[in-house]
């Protein structure tokens, strides 16, 4: 029992949302998720964040699915491919962040961080100058299960 009241919600199986084919394969689909299924982010990025700001934010002002422990901050940007248990995914893309994090979860008041700050020096080059990026979009390959405390392992590097 969560000791809150719920609603459990499904997609229909003839809901089919393609995932952005210039970065995905044909057929894959998110569900609920906003572009991508997963969204993986490494404890030493948001570390590397949080010492760039005078108030630290928790990790759940982004969001992620997977929280990655035991690499340099920013390192997920250099994967292509990585396993985890028996799922292989294929990093699709750095995830340009919307305004949402800046709001902060216990007051719900909108703030400028942590957008200002990641402005500084995780901006897109070219034609993507006017985005944010921090974290990495996934793919999974294969169907499996996750459990807490597996080890990454990667594939293939960009």
């Amino acid at each position: 029992s969560l000791g809150l009241e719920c609603e459990l919600v499904s997609m229909k199986k003839d809901v089919k949302r393609q995932v952005d084919l210039d970065f995905a394969k044909k057929g894959n689909t998110p569900a609920f998720s906003d572009g991508f299924p997963l969204l993986l982010i490494s404890e030493a990025s948001l570390n590397d964040l949080n010492n760039r700001l005078k108030t630290p934010v928790s990790m759940n002002r982004f969001r992620p699915n997977l929280v990655i422990k035991g690499c340099a901050a920013f390192e997920e940007d250099t994967w292509k491919t990585i396993q985890i248990g028996d799922i292989f995914f294929d990093v699709a893309k750095p995830c340009s962040r919307c305004n949402l994090p800046n709001i902060n979860q216990e007051t719900a008041v909108k703030e400028q961080e942590p957008m200002k700050t990641l402005a500084t020096y995780r901006r897109g080059a070219k034609t993507e100058k006017n985005k944010v990026f921090f974290g990495q979009n996934l793919v999974q390959q294969n169907q499996g299960a996750l459990s807490l405390g597996e080890a990454i392992i990667i594939i293939e590097r960009r």
